[in-house]
């Protein structure tokens, strides 16, 4: 075999042929990748080489064809084929000896694609910003790909002696081996006969982004040894010769290999990050899916710019991977729900999706002619059986001090969680209860319409009234939320939560500590006196180990309220101001229930302190920024502060915890105390309670929805005035799941994608330095080893 390997190399490369082929070849994928605007990396903007092996496929159609078109049909043209059978050679090590030669040119073909490694690397911010360990993957998926178009083109060789007719069967096999299953499995008819795995697209996207999976392995080998053995059997045909047993065994050898990687599989991730490892959570859920569970992607379209087309890519990856666990039960499709549609039935595409809870957005792409807005739908609609549950898939972040690239990564780092929460809720029978408690003038349930609908789509909801509620129902419910309480609550309203606590169940306390409005400062003149609320909690909350202030936090960092003026023409002239005591909150801890959220709107905070409680661990989630004031109550609020510019002197101070979490065993508020008068049944009285956990926020409106004018509630989190979104929606849903479930599935927030992006400074001023230096630069490697080759060769004849 080695002879015919050494004489296929060598042969090829002395031909004039060969190098126009492969400089042909790094011409053209040096224009798609450094010229091109829709293919170009440096218009991409990330560190990373996916142009490449998105786009290398395709012109491997041409350039391996190219290479093998000759490797039988011109033996068998010239009839030096029947010398080499004249040789002590088997057929098989034939065959092999052109085929590892054939791989061994198109890997020739590729040393120079390591230039642009050597350009992304230089170019990253900063310098050496790109995942090496998922390019080596990307290149071993390239191989692959290479290795099983060699062996398809050396069957195309083999039956025809015209090389033209070679040539033209092996692009046609390639592709449609490439592409046409894919194709054919859009066709109404196939949509359920899976044929899209029988095609190269579906394996190679896998391995090209840096992850090896033996199912995909064992295709690639299956598919170049079917190859390789038809040729073999073409070559046999023609010879008249007859088959025996170890030739036919092959093909039994081939479907062993492929029922025996369907069963066993592993996957080998090379990313840095290793982002594309599913948790151990994911893959149960997915592997136990019982039926089929469709996924639409609504972000589909022409023209996006790289930072959609990165997310885009990301949400694919990561159906790829849950859909390798889920026995082919997860089944997902992109589609472009405004494509080819008319003005009249865009409008009723927007109606409908809306209607779904897929909202559209407007995006900015630049343009030869300038800056134009295009509508996408950053959504997808989870589907099982007739329920349906939509996932957001890029997050808004309210805070000015987070970049558009930080937020885009969030939103990736966070796709995980979302698609693998939306799919537990879609698919759990039994819902898991939350209570809103009422009596104690807590929020209304229009103010609470949006974040009692949004959890109704995991959760069962309702309101909890603790007067007259038995115990045994109280602690069927997992998780119970009070939401901004006004009146006191009594010993025995207290003794039935203390209990529940003790027995396990969970509390997210929303309480504010002080009465102010701004309904009713603007009632009363613009001034109103904010005093403190008697909600008879303080103890109780004191022993599990928080306090929550008599005062207010006035942040600079805050939202903006609506504000008259004056009048023109007798219209009042609205003006929007920053008003103190509506905080916004960036999260900065890493804890999953905050971690990637969007800033979170409140309403007259107060401050919290956390003590020094036995078994209880403390976890801060929000806090005030650090230009902030503390105001003790009684305090009279004016809205005349308005007109004063806040001194940011005053302003500087130590971040105010807003928000804490607590882990643990919690001792009881009513140990060696009596049971309270009135009870009714028998609660035994637990001193200590079981392993629980509880949440404290210092503001009840985080929870409370906006209402307009017509009394329809808002979005929770959506501020009418300014119409920016907040993150208070996404807070409680994460607060819910992380309460509510044990099995670790909010810990998939916690997921960290490094940040990898090309300088934007020297892509500006060295913009055609690169783009010459990737388009010359390899075709220059290329032509200086012609030139030495040719040089060795003609040294060693004048010999």
């Amino acid at each position: 075999m080695y002879p015919i390997l050494k004489k296929e190399i060598t042969t090829y490369l002395s031909s004039l042929v060969a190098y126009v082929t492969i400089g042909v070849f790094l011409l053209v994928l040096g224009l798609f990748l450094w010229v091109f605007p829709d293919t170009s990396i440096l218009a991409y903007g990330y560190a990373g080489l996916d142009s490449l092996f998105s786009t290398a496929p395709y012109l491997f159609m041409f350039l391996i064809p190219a290479i093998t078109m000759r490797s039988l049909a011109e033996e068998r043209r010239e009839g030096t084929f029947e010398i080499l059978l004249t040789r002590p050679l088997t057929d098989l090590q034939i065959v092999l000896g052109k085929y590892f030669a054939g791989v061994a040119i198109v890997l020739f073909a590729l040393v120079p694609t390591l230039v642009y490694y050597f350009s992304v690397y230089t170019l990253g911010t900063p310098q050496g910003n790109i995942d090496t360990g998922a390019v080596i993957g990307s290149y071993i998926g390239l191989f692959l790909l290479g290795a099983a178009f060699t062996a398809i083109g050396l069957f195309a060789s083999s039956v025809s002696k015209n090389q033209v007719i070679a040539f033209t069967i092996a692009v046609f096999l390639c592709f449609f081996f490439y592409s046409g299953f894919d194709s054919l499995n859009t066709i109404l008819s196939l949509q359920n006969m899976g044929l899209s795995g029988l095609g190269i697209t579906e394996h190679y996207q896998s391995v090209s982004r840096g992850v090896l999976d033996t199912r995909d392995l064992v295709y690639f080998i299956v598919l170049s040894m079917l190859f390789i053995w038809l040729t073999l059997f073409v070559i046999q045909t023609q010879l008249k010769k007859k088959f025996n047993i170890a030739f036919l065994s092959i093909l039994g050898l081939m479907v062993v290999m492929i029922l025996l990687s369907m069963s066993v599989f592993t996957r080998f991730d090379f990313t840095k990050e290793k982002r594309f490892t599913i948790s151990p959570i994911s893959r149960k859920m997915v592997d136990s899916l019982q039926k089929t569970i469709n996924v639409t992607v609504y972000l589909q379209g022409d023209n996006f710019p790289g930072g959609m087309k990165r997310l885009q890519t990301s949400v694919k990856d990561m159906l790829i991977d849950l859909q390798a666990y889920s026995h082919n039960k997860l089944q997902y499709t992109f589609v472009d729900p405004l494509k080819d549609l008319s003005q009249e039935e865009q409008k009723q595409a927007f109606e409908e999706l809306d209607a779904k809870g897929i909202q559209a957005q407007n995006l900015s792409v630049k343009t030869d002619d300038g800056v134009s807005q295009k509508v996408i739908f950053p959504f997808a609609l989870v589907t099982y059986n007739d329920k349906s549950i939509p996932v957001k898939l890029l997050q808004s972040q309210s805070s000015m001090n987070v970049t558009p690239d930080e937020v885009l990564n969030n939103s990736i780092q966070n796709l995980e969680y979302a698609f693998t929460s939306a799919i537990k809720k879609v698919t759990s029978g039994g819902k898991q209860r939350i209570g809103f408690t009422e009596g104690h003038g807590e929020l209304s349930d229009l103010q609470l319409d949006d974040a009692m609908r949004s959890l109704s789509d995991g959760f069962v909801v309702g309101r909890v009234d603790l007067k007259t509620i038995p115990f045994f129902k109280l602690r069927k419910v997992n998780l119970l939320v009070v939401p901004k309480p006004n009146k006191p609550f009594t010993e025995l309203e207290k003794f039935k939560l203390d209990q529940y606590i003790m027995r396990g169940g969970r509390v997210l306390w929303a309480i504010d500590q002080v009465n102010a409005e701004l309904d009713s400062l603007k009632g009363h003149g613009g001034e109103q006196l904010a005093f403190n609320k008697q909600l008879n909690l303080d103890d109780q909350l004191f022993g599990y180990g928080v306090r929550i202030n008599y005062d207010l936090i006035a942040d600079m960092n805050a939202m903006q309220i609506p504000v008259s003026t004056g009048d023109v023409g007798g219209q009042p002239q609205i003006q929007m101001l920053p008003w103190l005591f509506y905080p916004v909150y960036v999260p900065l801890s890493k804890h999953p229930i905050v971690k990637n959220l969007d800033g979170i709107s409140s309403q007259f905070a107060s401050t919290i302190d956390v003590l020094d409680v036995k078994n209880v661990k403390k976890t801060v989630l929000l806090t005030s920024s650090p230009f902030n004031k503390k105001v003790s109550t009684p305090h009279m609020l004016s809205l005349q502060a308005l007109e004063q510019e806040p001194k940011p002197k005053e302003f500087q101070s130590q971040p105010k915890i807003t928000a804490v979490l607590l882990e643990g065993k919690f001792a009881s508020d009513f140990r060696n105390r009596p049971v309270p008068e009135g009870l009714n049944e028998q609660i035994a009285i637990m001193p200590q309670s079981k392993p629980t956990k509880m949440i404290v926020l210092s503001d009840g409106d985080i929870l409370k929805n906006q209402i307009g004018n017509d009394g329809s509630p808002f979005p929770l989190g959506y501020d009418r005035y300014t119409q920016q979104s907040y993150g208070n929606k996404n807070l409680l849903l994460n607060i819910a799941d992380y309460m509510t479930d044990d099995s670790g599935l909010i810990s998939l927030r916690s997921k960290e994608i490094k940040i990898r992006l090309l300088s934007r400074a020297r892509i500006r001023n060295e913009k055609l330095f690169w783009q010459l230096l990737n388009n010359i630069l390899p075709i220059g490697i290329v032509l200086i080893f012609a030139i030495f080759q040719h040089y060795m060769r003609k040294r060693k004849y004048a010999h």
